[in-house]
């Protein structure tokens, strides 16, 4: 299946701590393990993490962003900037994603 949310793609979250806000997408996180799915929105539900100081780093307390299930996330319609579906459309014979709110092509 065709991916809807890509690495770039600027989404809404739609549930969690930040809700309503909206990043943009790192990096999508996929395998066969239980976390899979996943994607890391910069600026998002950011964790604190505890660092060991080493010989190359400070130590100290950082926060970095965890990942989020991509079914918690959609895309920002690009007319009217709210979250959107998106479907699938064949346009001069290359499938480009589109937004179902506003029927906008989102790329290509």
């Amino acid at each position: 299946m065709a991916a809807k949310i890509k690495k770039g793609d600027t989404v809404v979250l739609l549930a969690g701590k930040d809700k309503g806000k909206t990043g943009e997408v790192l990096r999508i996180v996929t395998g066969t393990s239980r976390n899979t799915d996943r994607a890391v929105v910069k600026g998002l539900n950011l964790m604190r993490r505890h660092q060991r100081q080493t010989q190359n780093q400070d130590g100290g307390i950082f926060s970095r962003e965890a990942s989020v299930h991509i079914s918690n996330l959609a895309l920002r319609d690009p007319k009217d900037n709210k979250p959107t579906r998106v479907g699938f459309e064949f346009k001069d014979g290359a499938k480009v994603r589109v937004a179902r709110r506003s029927g906008e092509v989102i790329d290509g």
